[in-house]
């Protein structure tokens, strides 16, 4: 427990404290001195104390970062002291951004609308592969729920069972935690298809062919003596001639051809790996045509015996038993390697199901991982049919997520190299592979790689080349490099963020600029400014600068780095604020570089901020909530949860607010626990109402909102069923009932947080009804109790009565006390006129560069004055960083505005990669293909 140190102060102890760090974490001893020295001024190091030994001990560590560690060892360090070294610099480190194993292209709208143009022309067994590399894309610009929905298209178009499997588990694995809403869908009585086991028994049907066979075969009896003694050792089983000889060729060849077996009574199969018991299963099935309850064992002796005589529907038969016994991984391996063997196709499949529906899990078992490893040609045919890309792009992509470094993942991209089939895959798996070549520093390998794919067509590699350039020595060429793609292609913001590497100074700044202009998702930009200003000793810009892009991207890197800053300045508060969010973000995350746990550094800094009562804890949830402070609120929540407080009210206090920062994965684990978490079933089932609400399971989510008020009238139980029957339902008549669930909310007990927003959404009700005077009833209600997003309400009402300034100034008093109001900015801007809107606008794309309205609005005011190049070029600007629909579909009007049927058609191509469903996108589509050349 870090906690109990703080409780001693003699240096002995802080020497343990010292020793422990070194121990616990991967800190270097420099940067933990320098940590204590921030977390433990000297004051609190070295009690005063008018003892002569006590200021000795005192100057020493104050000359040697070492001593401390050396107090319990009794020996004094061995480096040189170091006494201007500074914790800032410890501190405050901003790593190189990483090459991402990711496909970017440099123009991703052609490559989708390409995708896009070959799944409307391919046949069936290629859409798959085709959704498989849209997936890539999408992956690329990191864009989570299009990824899903692509992996989702290729499992709905596989063509083949292995594509089924595959997909299905890579779904599965992407889903990873949400299992228990197949649990859920359940109690519903609906089921997640994706989540099932495949019946593979189904899914690859007897090949009919041979049966048809057999009967030709049987049909042909020469009327010899119609029964047959088989000898096995010192024991006789008697069969049917015809019978055994229906079986295969060579069987019908021996028994009733030429061969002198045919007149025989008696034949010794003593030599045939055959058992007395497995001759007469064989006899059985001769007769039956099945097998009824049969060992293993003897099912995979008979197997080998059906191959060697070529008894196909024997075969057959022993292959879906088998597949039928596969459980468990331990079943699975062993039976892999029989079906790999035999030919198995079925208990080939099965198998791979149960490995793959395992994943992660079971690649951490090496004889899982060799099976993969060591199939040949023939084997993988067996195994995956002629899915091998696709299936070792699965297991590749897993074990990168485990360890981008390991053998298995070198092993297995090694594999997606040999079994890409076009230049696209080619250069997706020459790129991943070249980017483990260069974590495990393998410079020689990851050159030619990254040059491979860079031949292909992926002009990222480039990325590659430079960095390793970089290593050799060689900075003037990678600066170069970068600056020829620059000038070759339509530059990016990763190409200015790879060159800035490259110089310094001025030149940098320069080049970083000019990427976050470009792509300001890029984090590395806002980081790299804002450690050079905190060197610099300017704090305020500092702070500022990394405040710019956590106010639209919760990034984890860039909280760590804002914490270190706090701790810089001793800034303890601020401090646990930021750690307490990154813990809610990411519970088990590492600080500096992956080298010690976040969660020790909060208990460390945790000890020079003052306790907080529950009451006072409720106080700042109210006051940072009030003022749209989501990271702060976050914190107070964290710290919240330690106390006795009823945990599932507050865990779903959390997933409100990681849903409003754009982080659901965060907020559907939230919701997880707040239903582990529930004190009652009625309470449980409302949560379980909003895991499905969330996940797009919008009527099973008002069932379990009904269930809960079956049970009990809660606040919580009627704003869930109100929320929910709002949004599935556009019929205005659903508007009263709405306005009745949610004044039944009103009446139960519950805190003034939820009741503002219970008021406010009443409000927006009684506005699209057109009863403003009871709207703004709503929303004064609202503000009475600080919900100051109420404001947003009441401008509309204004607006709506006609009295815009009123409306512009509702608006101003919610920026002025929001902490994160560009939404509020955006509002405003409809409310003033177009040069006032221009500047709100300009504001909002300064806050928040990924709202995308603000670039639509521009780019349509330079439509209406006839500068329809700019208007592009602006719209443009957001697409190379955002797959937005609305940007597209705009640009796709505008190019046919212009008469530019292609681009049109591209734009409109890749607005369907986004959603294939967007009606008026369709229609464009429709009308501009019907213009193409």
């Amino acid at each position: 427990n870090l906690g109990s140190w703080w409780e001693i102060r003699q240096p002995s102890d802080l020497g343990s404290l010292g020793s422990f760090l070194e121990r616990e974490t991967h800190l270097g001893n420099l940067e933990i001195w320098d940590l204590l020295r921030v977390l433990c001024p000297m004051r609190t190091f070295f009690p005063s104390e008018s003892g002569k030994d006590s200021g000795k001990e005192s100057q020493l560590s104050a000359h040697n970062p070492q001593s401390w560690l050396q107090v319990e060892r009794g020996k004094l360090s061995k480096l040189p002291s170091n006494s201007s070294s500074s914790s800032l610099e410890s501190l405050i480190k901003v790593p190189e951004p990483p090459i991402l194993p990711f496909y970017k292209p440099v123009d991703y709208v052609e490559v989708l609308a390409q995708i896009h143009e070959e799944l409307e022309l391919c046949p069936p067994q290629g859409q798959s592969n085709l959704y498989l590399l849209q997936f890539q894309v999408f992956r690329g610009l990191g864009e989570v729920k299009l990824m899903r929905r692509s992996l989702r298209a290729a499992w709905q178009k596989a063509s083949s069972i292995h594509e089924k499997l595959i997909f299905g588990a890579w779904l599965k694995y992407e889903k990873q935690g949400e299992e228990h809403i197949s649990d859920l869908l359940a109690s519903c009585d609906k089921c997640a298809q994706e989540f099932g086991p495949v019946d593979i028994l189904t899914q690859l049907p007897t090949d009919a062919t041979v049966s048809s066979t057999l009967e030709n075969v049987s049909m042909n009896g020469n009327g010899i003596s119609r029964n047959v003694s088989f000898r096995i050792q010192d024991e006789r089983v008697d069969c049917d001639r015809q019978k055994i000889s229906s079986l295969s060729a060579p069987f019908h060849a021996m028994l009733n051809g030429c061969f002198s077996e045919s007149f025989r009574e008696d034949i010794d199969l003593s030599e045939n790996n055959i058992s007395a018991s497995g001759m007469r299963t064989i006899n059985e099935f001769s007769i039956t045509g099945s097998l009824n309850e049969v060992p293993t064992h003897l099912l995979l002796e008979i197997l080998a015996f059906a191959n060697k005589f070529c008894c196909e529907k024997l075969k057959d038969a022993c292959d879906r038993k088998l597949a039928s016994l596969v459980s468990t991984r331990e079943d699975a391996v062993e039976l892999m390697e029989y079906a790999l063997e035999e030919n198995c196709p079925v208990l080939a499949a099965s198998c791979l199901q149960v490995f793959l529906n395992n994943l992660p899990d079971c690649l951490n078992d090496d004889r899982v991982v060799d099976i993969f490893r060591h199939a040949d040609r023939q084997q993988r045919s067996i195994m995956v049919g002629q899915a091998s890309f696709s299936l070792y792009c699965l297991l590749s992509e897993v074990c990168m997520n485990l360890d981008p470094q390991s053998d298995k993942t070198a092993c297995f991209l090694e594999r997606l190299v040999e079994f890409s089939e076009n230049d696209r895959q080619r250069m997706l798996a020459f790129h991943q592979l070249g980017c483990l070549r260069l974590l495990r520093k393998e410079y020689d390998e990851a050159k030619s790689l990254f040059e491979e794919a860079l031949n292909a067509g992926h002009i990222y590699s480039v990325a590659g080349l430079a960095r390793l350039s970089y290593i050799k020595g060689h900075k003037l060429w990678s600066y170069e490099k970068l600056s020829s793609v620059i000038c070759a292609v339509t530059p990016l913001g990763w190409m200015y963020q790879e060159r800035s590497l490259y110089c310094e100074g001025d030149k940098r700044w320069e080049d970083l600029e000019k990427a976050s202009e470009l792509d300001p998702t890029l984090t590395y930009p806002y980081m790299y400014r804002a450690a050079t200003l905190m060197r610099k000793q300017n704090v305020q810009a500092a702070l500022a600068e990394i405040n710019r892009v956590l106010g639209f991207k919760l990034a984890l890197e860039c909280l760590e780095l804002r914490f270190c800053f706090y701790l810089a300045l001793e800034d303890y508060k601020s401090a646990i604020c930021d750690v307490q969010a990154i813990l809610t973000l990411s519970p088990n995350y590492r600080m500096f570089e992956g080298r010690v746990a976040a969660s020790q550094l909060r208990t460390l800094v945790r000890e020079h901020v003052e306790n907080w009562t529950t009451a006072d804890c409720w106080l700042q949830l109210y006051d940072r909530w009030s003022s749209v402070d989501d990271i702060g609120s976050l914190s107070v929540i964290y710290q919240m949860l330690e106390s006795d407080a009823a945990k599932g009210v507050l865990y779903f206090r959390q997933s409100l607010l990681l849903l409003r920062l754009n982080c659901p994965e965060a907020a559907m684990r939230s919701l997880q626990l707040a239903r582990q978490h529930a004190s009652s079933d009625h309470e449980k089932l409302v949560y379980e109402g909003w895991i499905l609400y969330d996940t797009g399971h919008c009527e099973e989510g008002l069932q379990k909102a009904e269930e809960s008020i079956k049970i009990k009238r809660s606040f919580e139980a009627f704003f869930l069923k109100a929320y929910a029957l709002a949004d599935s339902s556009q019929d205005q008549s659903s508007s009263s009932t709405v306005v009745s669930l949610l004044e039944d909310a009103l009446k139960c007990p519950s805190d003034r947080l939820r009741k503002g927003q219970a008021l406010n959404n009443l409000g927006s009700v009684y506005v699209d009804c057109g009863k403003l005077d009871l709207a703004a009833d709503c929303y004064i209600s609202a503000l009475k109790i600080r919900h100051t997003r109420a404001h947003q309400g009441l401008a509309r009402v204004h607006f709506l009565r006609n009295d815009k300034p009123a409306a512009y100034e509702e608006m101003t008093k919610l920026i002025e006390k929001a902490r994160n109001n560009a939404s509020a900015y955006e509002k405003r801007s409809e409310y003033c006129d177009r040069e006032l809107t221009k500047t709100d606008l300009e504001m909002v794309t300064h806050l928040d560069p990924l709202r995308v309205y603000p670039y639509r609005y521009r780019a349509a005011v330079l439509m209406d004055s006839h500068k329809e190049a700019e208007a592009i070029a602006e719209l443009s600007r957001a697409i190379a960083f955002k797959a937005d629909l609305h940007l597209l579909h705009l640009r796709a009007a505008f190019h046919e505005h212009v008469g530019d049927v292609m681009g049109a058609l591209r734009d409109c191509r890749a607005a369907l990669s986004v959603d294939p469903n967007h009606q008026e996108m369709l229609e464009l589509h429709s009308r501009v293909n019907s213009h193409e050349p």
